[in-house]
């Protein structure tokens, strides 16, 4: 069966699968009885007037934690896989030539993303956005410190340290709201505050702070491990062995 006729095969097997969806889809001008208690009551519940912040981390926290498992788990299963022994590595390989104006502009560039990452998730009670979204914006500044410097190495002890400590505060507020308050990652551990303040929310800013820096370590950490796998398995010959291949040729 060629590659082309099982595409098509597939393709067909997902409009089979859709189109009832479809038919049978109907739109709602209204909040569903449970979305219009968040809508009235988000706010006095939790003290952050960003709502999808009183869903995700507290009403629905529990979903939070199987977010952050399957992260986590996706990272361990990547790292696993490309992982190379030391004597397969290739140590003497040649680099591409990075721009001068790239190597500046990331220099002006990192320093900039990755505080506007952690002004996402330190802000995420009161603004879109969040630990998640704050940490894929560090993740994003890591990827530019790779592409400006080919040679550029995670420190890896680092990384895994933030992710852990990040890692354990994250369940041990959780659980501290189940003790103190009303349920797992409860906020209101802590004082509501004015809503609207940037000292507001309960433990929700706290809760973002180490959900960014998990998500954005293990990210950053993804990332690092690509990197390094592609320049372990590809190397890339030197001058004189491509001049020696090519006058073989």
């Amino acid at each position: 069966m060629g590659k082309k006729t099982l595409i098509g095969l597939l393709m067909v097997a997902m409009t089979v699968v859709l189109f009832p969806l479809y038919k049978s889809y109907q739109s709602s001008e209204k909040l569903t009885s449970l979305g219009q208690y968040y809508a009235d009551n988000g706010v006095k519940d939790t003290g952050a007037t960003n709502l999808v912040t009183s869903v995700v981390v507290t009403y629905r926290g529990l979903d939070t934690l199987g977010e952050v498992t399957i992260l986590f788990l996706a990272a361990s299963v990547i790292s696993f896989f490309l992982s190379f022994k030391k004597e397969d590595r290739i140590v003497n390989r040649n680099t591409r030539n990075v721009t001068e104006i790239l190597t500046t502009s990331v220099q002006v560039l990192v320093p900039i993303i990755f505080m506007f990452g952690i002004y996402i998730f330190i802000n995420g009670h009161l603004t879109p956005g969040g630990g998640f979204q704050g940490g894929a914006v560090i993740a994003s500044g890591t990827l530019l410190m790779f592409l400006s410097n080919p040679d550029f190495k995670l420190n890896h002890k680092i990384i895994h340290t933030v992710e852990s400590i990040s890692g354990i505060a994250f369940i041990v507020i959780g659980v501290l709201g189940i003790l103190l308050a009303g349920g797992f990652l409860d906020n209101r551990i802590m004082g509501l505050g004015t809503a609207g303040t940037l000292f507001s929310a309960g433990a929700i800013p706290l809760i973002y702070i180490f959900l960014g820096l998990k998500v954005g370590t293990e990210l950053s950490n993804v990332l690092g491990v690509f990197v390094e796998s592609q320049n372990e398995m590809i190397e890339i010959p030197s001058d004189e062995n491509h001049k020696s291949i090519t006058e073989e040729k």
